[in-house]
């Protein structure tokens, strides 16, 4: 999906709010024009019909538009708890170049505008919704809540996430330690939102694929997003050139041609990323790659079917 947005408004009124907005409503559109149309995105004012419920406040109108069964939905209705979880250690804020915005990103920034649009998305269903943020260890850690003051807590916490660490900090990340503290802190069977490149500061993957099953047996349901510059993380496409090569979160220096590394360096990430599909599908995780150069389309449209599939 494309980011059309007007980019005099966006220095304007640099709101992260409002670009959130501007987001969503850029992707409901597409959802219209896409062959998802006619799916569910009535946020204030409807919710799908569970079989079994009265049926005194089925809306027949829509019905007879939509060939499905909504029932109205009132202000004080919360129907899902989810809490937003980000990566925030120093690999999160590559790539490091001069022209980070809201069109060219960082892992980090990415994730506040999708955590956002997330976000605004479930303020509009009257969705309550937590933020958990994570490095070394828990960074902040909010209770999932769908009031309008919360919701202004929330977007101010996350656009502090979008200025550049400096380069000298070095914040390592913990994500199993992180998401044991979470799936034993949130809310019984939310939904668990998170978004990591999921580089750990061990090589011991065993911990990370438990912290994942954990989340799970205390019946919380969860999607990862995968957070990655596909092309340079994955693909490793680099210029066959001398490079120093700077590992974010321990300083470690190393200088290469990409040619000479190129296919161990294939094998190793692709043999991780096989194994951590396995794990979320053996688990029940909601497994999505997020290429920071691709645009929110694959972070809510995910979202809107899971929240379908749980209500």
């Amino acid at each position: 999906m494309e980011n059309n947005l007007d980019q005099t408004r966006l220095h304007r009124f640099g709101n992260l709010e409002f670009l959130a907005r501007q987001v969503v409503e850029g992707f409901i559109v597409g959802l219209h024009k896409s062959p998802f149309h006619g799916f569910s995105v009535e946020f204030s004012e409807h919710r799908l019909y569970n079989p079994g419920e009265p049926t005194r406040h089925i809306d027949w109108k829509l019905y007879g538009r939509t060939d499905r069964l909504y029932t109205k939905r009132y202000e004080e209705e919360t129907n899902l708890r989810c809490q937003v979880v980000i990566d925030n250690s120093s690999s999160m804020y590559f790539p490091v170049r001069e022209d980070l915005s809201f069109e060219h990103p960082n892992k980090a920034i990415f994730s506040v505008y999708a955590a956002a649009s997330m976000m605004y998305m479930l303020r509009k269903q009257r969705d309550a919704v937590g933020l958990s943020l994570f490095s070394e260890g828990i960074e902040l850690h909010t209770p999932s809540r769908s009031n309008s003051v919360h919701h202004k807590y929330l977007f101010g916490e996350l656009e502090k996430l979008l200025t550049p660490l400096k380069p000298e900090t070095r914040k390592t990340s913990n994500v199993a330690d992180s998401l044991h503290f979470i799936a034993e802190n949130v809310h019984k069977r939310s939904l668990v939102v998170l978004f990591t490149d999921m580089f750990e500061a061990t090589d011991d993957h065993s911990l990370l694929f438990d912290a994942l099953q954990h989340l799970r047996y205390n019946k919380h349901e969860v999607i990862l997003f995968h957070v990655v510059d596909k092309a340079k993380e994955l693909e490793f496409n680099y210029e066959n050139r001398p490079y120093k090569f700077v590992d974010m979160e321990s300083g470690e220096e190393v200088k290469v041609l990409p040619g000479e590394v190129k296919s161990n360096y294939l094998e190793s990430i692709g043999e991780f990323n096989k194994k951590l599909k396995l794990k979320c599908a053996q688990y029940s995780i909601d497994f999505v790659e997020a290429d920071i150069n691709k645009g929110f389309e694959q972070v809510l449209l995910p979202y809107l079917l899971k929240r379908e599939r749980m209500y």
